[in-house]
This record gives C-alpha cells, sequence and structure tokens, in this order.
C-alpha cells in the first residue's frame, strides 16, 4: 500500500475522531455551562485565536508547499536553509505578537466586540489574555504542519489538534467547579503544547534538520513576501466572516453567540475532515502535478466528485434530522429545548455551507498549486465585504439567524466566482464533466432527502429520544442513496467504492 493511500486512512479516521471531540467538548460545555454570558465570551475569544490559527496553518501552507517542494525537486534547497530560516522568524514575529496581545488585550477585545454584554466582557479578555501567552506555541503547532506535509506526513498534526480539543474538554469536565469557563482555554493550552511537540519529534525524524539560523536565499525570501500576505487574508476569509458574524450576534439576544457557534460546529465536520484529509493530499498531488495538466485535471475532478459524492447528502440530512442531532449533542443539564430550536433555527441557514464551501476549498487550493495566490484574494476581500454589509442590513430585521444566512451566502458567491476562474483555464469539456456529475449526484441525494422525511413524518419519529431518531433515519437515509447513487451515477458510484476498497 502507498504511503499516500495509509496517510489517507489514517488522517480520515483521525480527522472524525478529531470532530467527536469537538462534539464531546461542545456537550461538556453545554452540560456544564449551558447558553449564558460565559460561553458567549468564551466563544468570542477562541473565535479570535481560531482566526489566528487559520491564518497560520492555511495560509502559510498554501504558499510555503507549493515553493518549498518545487525548490527541493529541483535541487536548489537540499540543505533546507530557507526552510530553517523562515521557521525561526516567523517564531520571532509570533513570540512579540505575544507579548504585545497579552499588554493590550483590555484594549483589542472590546475593540473587536463593541456591542458585548457587560457579564460577557471581562470574561472574554481574561481567556484571550491566556491565549496570547501561550501564542508562540500555538503559532508553532500550525506552523509545522506544513513542514510534516512536505513530507508526507500528515498524521501527528492530526494527533496535535485531536490533543488541543480533547485536553480542552478533559479539562472543562473535570476542573469547571474550580477554574469555570477558564477550564477550556486551559486545557485547549496543554493540547496545543504537547501537541506541537509530537509534532517537532516527527519532523526530527524525517530528514529535517534544524539550524539556528535566520538567513535566507533573496529570492526565495522576495517571492515568499510578495504571495504570504494575500494568502494569509485569504486563508481566514471563512474565520473572518464567522468572526464577523458572532460580532454582530453579540449585539441581538442572549446566548445568540453560543447558538450560532453550536450550529457552525455541526456544518463544519464535514469541511473540517475535508481540509484535514483529502483536500491536503490532494494539494499535495496538484502541487507536484502542475506540469502535467492532465494528470492536475483528472486530480481536480476526483477530488470534487468525492466532495459532491460525501458533502451533499450530509447537508439535506442534517436539513430533515438537525434538531435531532442538537438535540442528542447538546440538550442536557443547563442546555434546554428552547436553546436546542435556537440552534437548529441557526443551522438550517448554515447548511449550503457544507456544500458550497467545501467544494470551494478544493477549486482554490488548485488555484493555490497554480500559483494564483493573487486572484483567490481579489476573490477574498469580495467576500469579506459583502458578508458584513448583509450583516449590517439584515441583523436589525431578522436577528441572528440572519447572520447564518449571510455566511452561507457568501459562501455561494465564492465558490461561483471561484469555479469562473479555475474552469476558465482548464476549458469548457472540464465544466461540463463536472456539471454532468453534479446532477446525476444531487438527484440520489434529493430522493434520500424526501425519503428520510417521509419515514419521519410517517412513524412520528418527532417524539422519540433523540439517538433513537438518528438510530432509525440515518441508515434508511444511507441505503436509499447508495441505492439511487449506483442507479443513477454508477461509474462514480464505482470510483468511491473502490477508493474504499483501496483504503481498506
Amino acid at each position: 500500500m502507498s504511503s499516500l493511500k495509509k496517510a489517507a486512512i489514517w488522517t480520515t479516521g483521525l480527522a472524525l475522531l478529531l470532530k467527536l471531540s469537538g462534539l464531546l467538548r461542545e456537550s461538556v460545555v453545554a452540560n456544564e455551562f449551558g447558553a449564558s454570558a460565559a460561553t458567549d465570551a468564551y466563544f468570542l475569544a477562541f473565535s479570535f485565536i481560531t482566526l489566528v490559527v487559520a491564518m497560520i496553518a492555511t495560509g502559510f501552507n498554501n504558499v510555503f508547499l507549493p515553493m518549498y517542494i518545487k525548490r527541493r525537486k529541483n535541487g536548489s534547497d537540499l540543505d533546507d536553509t530557507n526552510a530553517n530560516g523562515l521557521l525561526n522568524w516567523t517564531m520571532l514575529i509570533f513570540a512579540a505578537v505575544s507579548i504585545a496581545g497579552w499588554s493590550w488585550s483590555e484594549k483589542i477585545v472590546p475593540a473587536i466586540y463593541p456591542v458585548m454584554s457587560e457579564a460577557a466582557e471581562p470574561i472574554a479578555i481574561e481567556i484571550t489574555e491566556v491565549f496570547f501567552i501561550f501564542m508562540t506555541f500555538i503559532a508553532l503547532a500550525g506552523l509545522l504542519e506544513s513542514y510534516l506535509q512536505s513530507r508526507r506526513i500528515f498524521v501527528p498534526t492530526l494527533v496535535s489538534k485531536l490533543l488541543a480539543t480533547l485536553m480542552s474538554a478533559l479539562f472543562a469536565l473535570f476542573f469547571s467547579d474550580i477554574w469555570g469557563i477558564y477550564s477550556l482555554a486551559y486545557g485547549f493550552v496543554v493540547g496545543t503544547v504537547i501537541g506541537a511537540i509530537i509534532q517537532m519529534y516527527y519532523l526530527i525524524r524525517s530528514d529535517y534538520k534544524w539550524k539556528p539560523t535566520l538567513r535566507m536565499e533573496s529570492d526565495f525570501t522576495k517571492a515568499f513576501v510578495i504571495l504570504i500576505i494575500p494568502s494569509l487574508l485569504n486563508s481566514v476569509v471563512g474565520q473572518i466572516n464567522l468572526f464577523v458574524n458572532k460580532a454582530f450576534a453579540s449585539g441581538t439576544i442572549d446566548s445568540a453567540v453560543t447558538y450560532l457557534n453550536n450550529a457552525s460546529l455541526l456544518v463544519s465536520i464535514p469541511n473540517a475532515i475535508y481540509a484535514s484529509t483529502l483536500a491536503a493530499i490532494i494539494f499535495t498531488l496538484m502541487s507536484e502535478q502542475t506540469e502535467d495538466e492532465a494528470k492536475f485535471k483528472d486530480t481536480l475532478f476526483r477530488g470534487m466528485e468525492i466532495s459532491f459524492i460525501t458533502l451533499v447528502p450530509i447537508a439535506i440530512g442534517l436539513w430533515v434530522v438537525g434538531d435531532a442531532a442538537i438535540s442528542f449533542i447538546y440538550e442536557r443539564g443547563a442546555f434546554t429545548a428552547a436553546d436546542t430550536e435556537g440552534t437548529y433555527q441557526a443551522l438550517l441557514f448554515y447548511l449550503p455551507i457544507i456544500i458550497f464551501q467545501g467544494m470551494q476549498l478544493i477549486l482554490s487550493k488548485s488555484m493555490y498549486a497554480r500559483g494564483k495566490t493573487a486572484i483567490v484574494f481579489r476573490i477574498s476581500v469580495t467576500t469579506i465585504v459583502l458578508n458584513f454589509l448583509l450583516n449590517w442590513f439584515l441583523v436589525d430585521d431578522y436577528g441572528y439567524t440572519a447572520l447564518a444566512f449571510a455566511a452561507s451566502a457568501v459562501s455561494v458567491y465564492y465558490f461561483a466566482i471561484s469555479m469562473v476562474v479555475v474552469y476558465k483555464d482548464l476549458g469548457m469539456s472540464e465544466f461540463k464533466r463536472f456539471l454532468a456529475t453534479a446532477v446525476r449526484i444531487a438527484i440520489p441525494a434529493i430522493l434520500m432527502g424526501i425519503a428520510v422525511w417521509g419515514a419521519k413524518e410517517l412513524l412520528n419519529a418527532e417524539q422519540w429520544y433523540s439517538l433513537v431518531q438518528l438510530g432509525v433515519l440515518v441508515p434508511i437515509g444511507i441505503v436509499v442513496y447508495v441505492a439511487m447513487l449506483r442507479i443513477v451515477h454508477p461509474a462514480g458510484f464505482r470510483r468511491f467504492l473502490g477508493l474504499a476498497k483501496r483504503n481498506r
């Protein structure tokens, strides 16, 4: 079995475990703290730190990986001089950011969230200070992902992310009586530090040789600086948009931030798995295949097809059974049935993100692999402006659910513009190839949704316990979808089945 196939198996399993641990964490938070000013404060502070993590891990990776692979292939950086210099410079920069952020948190947080409640503000400031103190380790964990990926080492990164999430849940479970909501932040920091150490260990075990140098070749430095700024901004478009949504939500009803956070977590599960597994592997392959157009096109098509086959039924399925999923994960302890309903209303408007953001991720990776960072940046800026305007005009009249609608509208726009750019280069034949596949996949998914909704109504399943609902309705959906996909799109079904068999 090839190294990439082994990586696909391990990373898919670990990515799923990562998201399950995320659900465990949020379930513990719901049980211990419910939906309150304290949870709103934590999610506001954590939104800021996830913005930084996304910028480091994704933005840095999108520029560094193609450049590094290309230079290693042509033999111009076999001793890792540029990689060492870049890593060391970046760590020094984030050490300075850590000190400055910790010193100015009392001014930064109120400036970002000016309409925060009085009860939430001091908690959000103090949790942000905790994150800034350990910003250097948080940045290191994100940077090492790119260095490991360049060597086709994917598993330690997911282990690192898993530890951060799992420790956060465990600290909340065992230390909430002592530290309250702050236990979540302490657990996240402990898991991140351990994860960074694990990643560094595996990087050193590879052929990478770290050196305490700040020297980089001038052409590498110039190219990296030119590309990194638009890449950093583009990498956090989704996070910025959610960040803006939560900032607006903090000025609506109590617990709105928590409702949006819990709903967006469910929506993020499929895309997070793709970002950590398929998207990472596909991006590595596309970076290696830029000189072979036929292979590049085929890799992109396979990535789009696999994404569509899995993302569309998940979105439709959550539309039907999302209320049961929310109830099972969150509704216990301090989290009430009314909180479940508030979260489900946000989820319904978030659902298009599952499809369009996941697909757009593959499109963006294809543009990065071909060095079109500036184009992605220009598209990204327009999405941020569009999201802000939609939030501004809709939130007063329609409340926090309008913020979820705005995020989905932006994801559709981003996907559509990216499609135009990518397939303009690849040709109309490739676009028609994808469109025909998308139609064949959409039909079984829609039929699946109708079947599950019909079963839910016929069996009066809404009266059942949430886990029983999921245990009955989800298998019905899977059976119907698989059967219809095999009939309507047999070629895609065989390709997907073949991939699963190879993975086993």
